[in-house]
């Protein structure tokens, strides 16, 4: 019987960890079709100067502030003045497993994705589809609860708490979290000392309004929008990582395209380092265009409320965290939600380093991840 379980858990995980760890990130047969049949596939600009060794990109990410990088990049016109007279085509996606596929299959080039389906696209691929070439932010999840049935993290006990899908980023950071602590929790059932329950983010917000959870493990924006609701913060995850940092977006390549076109992945490079700089010059103006951007991309702007906390809980930065990638793939191990993953190869860090160097900007590394 425990076989069987184990079994039926890694089967179930399998799908659930190649999910997104984004807002609105949950894998389903409606969000694969948008993403794939629905998603904008439209240039981002005039492109003028030089072409490069491709007439076009086609640069994937999700309509969400953890996909900052390519939101501000964008709107700002930050990656077309690298790509010269190569065009950029975008497309938007809700859900992890349909951006790995669309890479598999060339619809796709480049694209913002977590840590979750990077890790699940290699390890499935055997190491063949994709490479790691970038980081893009760290942080923006938080657990917040409902301060009139949990005053202090003692009193977890017995409490539903929220996380976005089984075996994705949050779930397996919140296992964890809850087993450090000495509490009990079946991982594939959610339940023990405290119910795990899996709610999509979208519909988060409504469960706790109604009373039927107790609190979330999330990303923002919807942590933000749990404290509009009358939540409060129990615990910032990067407390929990060293040096208060951890990966929630990285950039991925289809390997064909890395080999066919350095030249074009060099270039998004360029502009994804030009644009975490221009985050960090003009917070104010890239919130606007990040949420611009969302409204453009999902239908609805972020209000302020929400807009504001949650800006500031993500850091947009150049490094990928590569051990806090084989960290959060250990956590999953642990839990019993994934085989231990062979994560050797996963980066290709080469050409951002090239990028770095040429801006006198320290090299990021690979914690013995990287291509030999």
């Amino acid at each position: 019987m425990r076989r069987g379980a184990a079994a039926a858990v890694a089967a179930l995980s399998a799908a659930a960890l190649l999910s997104a760890c984004g807002y609105g990130s949950k894998a389903d047969d409606k969000a694969d079709d948008k993403a794939n049949t629905a998603a904008t596939a439209a240039g981002t600009g005039s492109a003028s100067g030089a072409k490069l060794s491709a007439d076009s990109v086609k640069i994937g990410y999700f309509a969400n502030l953890t996909h900052g990088t390519p939101l501000v990049g964008l709107q700002e016109g930050i990656f077309q003045k690298e790509l010269g007279a190569t065009q950029i085509k975008t497309q938007v996606f809700n859900a992890g497993p349909a951006e790995i596929e669309a890479l598999n299959a060339g619809s796709i080039d480049i694209g913002w994705i977590g840590p979750s389906p990077a890790i699940n696209g290699y390890t499935k691929s055997d190491g063949k589809s994709l490479r790691i070439i970038g980081g893009s932010a760290s942080g923006g999840v938080k657990l917040v609860v409902n301060p009139d049935k949990v005053a202090s993290l003692d009193d977890l006990k017995g409490k539903k708490i929220a996380t976005p899908q089984l075996g994705n980023t949050q779930d397996v950071a919140l296992l964890n979290y809850l087993a450090g602590k000495g509490f009990k929790v079946d991982a594939a059932s959610g339940a023990g000392d405290v119910s795990v329950v899996r709610t999509d983010n979208k519909v988060t917000p409504d469960a706790y309004r109604q009373g039927s959870i107790d609190g979330a493990w999330v990303p923002e924006p919807t942590a933000s929008k749990l404290v509009t609701l009358g939540a409060k913060v129990l615990l910032d995850e990067k407390d929990v990582w060293p040096d208060k940092k951890f990966v929630i977006t990285n950039i991925i390549v289809s390997q064909k395209f890395l080999k066919e076109h350095p030249d074009v992945v060099e270039a998004v490079l360029r502009g994804s380092v030009n644009a975490n700089a221009f985050i960090k010059a003009n917070p104010d103006k890239a919130k606007a265009d990040a949420n611009e951007a969302i409204k453009k991309d999902a239908g609805n702007a972020l209000e302020p409320a929400v807009l504001d906390p949650a800006w500031a809980g993500i850091e947009f930065l150049d490094d990928p965290l590569a051990g806090t990638l084989q960290s959060e793939a250990d956590h999953a191990v642990t839990a019993g939600l994934l085989k231990k993953p062979n994560l050797n190869g996963i980066y290709d860090l080469t050409l951002l380093n090239k990028v770095l160097a040429a801006k006198s900007l320290p090299a990021v590394a690979d914690a013995g991840l990287g291509t030999k």
